[in-house]
């Protein structure tokens, strides 16, 4: 398993009823309050056939993925967390779980700062606009990073992972169904979010240990 700093904290963490449960209401708290966003937002999740909510509602997805990830350390608390069972599915689960938080924790801050004149202020909604929305997902990162610590990935599941975030991409620039700002994406940001979707795909790929403990292969078995 992939070396982590803070492995002893986790381990506790992550492999205790009450931590673990805490952190999967905290999750399923901000899911929802993630999709009031894009159910009163402009288009909305109302304007979209429900098959491509996912792609639509990108935090929520992000969430969503990191809660059943997560949500897989139930039946085996009271065991190392490190020792987390493994296989192909799982592998998915939790490569998708990683590259979706780096994404789309690491894009508000980027698409929130690009025009900081219009979300910055010291206001009572301006301060969540800015500063709770920004380090809401910056925590977003945080979480991720828990991940590798128990989850691992294979070869095809790093490439499919990157091929959805693209296609995530073409959907909401070339269709107009990014996340709502208060301003027009332009090609700053859309070069941004391309190499972000490479660039979490890179650290899942030298983060995660490979599926079968073969992390130079990366075999998936």
């Amino acid at each position: 398993m992939s070396s982590f700093d803070g492995g002893r904290y986790l381990e506790y963490y992550l492999g205790h009823a009450p931590s673990l449960s805490t952190l999967l209401v905290a999750n399923g708290l901000a899911f929802l309050v993630g999709v009031s966003f894009y159910v009163h937002a402009d288009p909305s999740l109302a304007d979209l056939p429900s098959l491509l909510y996912p792609l639509f509602g990108d935090s929520p997805t992000a969430l969503a993925l990191v809660t059943l990830s997560l949500a897989t350390l139930l039946p085996t608390l009271g065991t190392p967390v490190s020792d987390a069972p493994a296989n192909v599915p799982l592998a998915y689960l939790h490569t998708f779980a990683f590259v979706w938080l780096i994404k789309y924790g690491l894009w508000t801050v980027v698409a929130l700062n690009l025009h900081p004149e219009l979300y910055v202020g010291f206001s009572g909604a301006a301060l969540w606009d800015y500063w709770g929305i920004m380090l809401t997902h910056a925590l977003f990162v945080v979480e991720a990073f828990a991940i590798p610590y128990y989850g691992r990935t294979t070869g095809r599941a790093l490439v499919v992972a990157l091929a959805a975030l693209l296609v995530n991409d073409a959907f909401d620039y070339g269709l107009g169904y990014y996340p709502p700002l208060r301003y027009e994406p332009g090609l700053p940001l859309l070069l941004a979010t391309v190499l972000l979707s490479v660039g979490a795909v890179v650290l899942a790929h030298r983060h995660f240990d490979r599926l079968g403990g073969d992390a130079s292969r990366g075999a998936e078995r």
